[in-house]
C-alpha cells in the first residue's frame, strides 16, 4: 500500500510542465507569436526531460528499496518457522501421535518404561513420585530432572520427593491421570498436550513445578509463548511409595 502511494503521487507530479497552455486566451496569444515560438512552447525543454528523469530513477530506487526489504522480512520469517523442533507440529495445534504409545480417551499418551508390580493407588492415597519434565516440542529442554537414578530400590527420606493426593485436582490432569493408572514400583513416559498441562499456560497454577529457577525460566518461556511455540510437553514419572488415608 504504501509503494502504491508513491507510485501514485509521482505520476501526478510527473504530468506536463506546458499543460496550462490549453487556456483559450493562451492558445491565441501563441498563435500570433512567431514560428519559433510556437515551437517551443510547445515542446518540452531539456531541462525538463531531465528532472523526470531524475524523478522516475527516484521513484524506482523507493520501490526497489521497498521490494528488497520486504523480501527480507518474508526470508526472515521463514528462517523463524522453519525451526525443527516445530516442524511439521504446527505450532502445537496439530496433535503428534506416537505409534508406541498408548494413547487414552483425554488425549493423554504414555508408555511405560517398566511396569510395577506392587498395587495401584486409589482415590484419596497420597502418592510419592520422582519425575523428570522436558519441553518436548521446542527442542527438548529440559525444565526438571531430579538426577536420581531410575529403577533403583527407595531409600532415604521421601520429603526429597514429590507428592500428591490422588484425586484432588493438586497436579495437572495428565499428571493425575498417568499415576492413577500406574502400579508401585513402575516407571511412565507420558507426553502431555496443552489443553492437559498447566492452567492457564501457568505453572504456578498447577503441579508438579520445576524446582530450580533456571527450570521455571525454561518452561515459563515456552508456556507465554502462545501461537508461537508447540507446548507439548513430556514427563517421566516413577511411581515410588504409596501411602494410605
Amino acid at each position: 500500500m504504501v509503494m502504491a502511494s508513491i507510485l501514485s503521487l509521482s505520476l501526478t507530479s510527473l504530468s506536463l510542465p506546458n499543460s496550462q497552455s490549453l487556456d483559450p486566451k493562451k492558445l491565441s496569444d501563441s498563435s500570433s507569436a512567431g514560428r519559433s515560438n510556437s515551437r517551443s512552447e510547445s515542446c518540452p525543454s531539456a531541462s525538463s526531460f531531465q528532472r523526470r528523469k531524475m524523478l522516475l530513477s527516484s521513484v524506482a530506487i523507493v520501490a526497489g528499496t521497498l521490494c528488497s526489504t520486504s523480501v527480507r522480512q518474508m526470508a526472515l520469517a521463514a528462517e523463524f518457522v522453519d525451526m525443527p523442533a516445530l516442524r511439521g507440529k504446527d505450532y502445537g495445534k496439530t496433535k503428534m501421535r506416537y505409534p508406541d504409545y498408548t494413547e487414552t480417551e483425554s488425549g493423554l499418551q504414555y508408555k511405560d518404561l517398566r511396569p510395577g508390580n506392587g498395587p495401584k493407588p486409589k482415590m484419596g492415597e497420597t502418592v510419592v513420585v520422582d519425575w523428570d519434565g522436558y519441553t518436548i516440542g521446542y527442542y527438548g529442554r529440559i525444565f526438571e530432572a531430579r538426577n536420581k537414578t531410575k529403577g533403583g530400590s527407595f531409600v532415604g527420606d521421601d520429603k526429597d520427593f514429590f507428592r500428591f493426593k490422588i484425586g484432588y485436582n493438586e497436579v495437572i490432569p495428565a499428571f493425575e491421570e498417568a499415576v492413577s493408572g500406574m502400579a508401585l514400583g513402575g516407571i511412565r513416559r507420558i507426553i502431555v498436550p496443552p489443553e492437559l498441562g498447566y492452567p492457564d499456560n501457568d505453572f504456578n497454577k498447577g503441579a508438579p513445578r520445576p524446582t530450580t529457577f533456571s527450570g521455571q525460566r525454561a518452561l515459563a518461556f515456552v508456556l507465554r509463548n502462545q501461537g508461537l511455540i508447540d507446548k507439548t510437553l513430556l514427563f517421566d514419572i516413577e511411581l515410588l511409595k504409596i501411602i494410605p488415608n
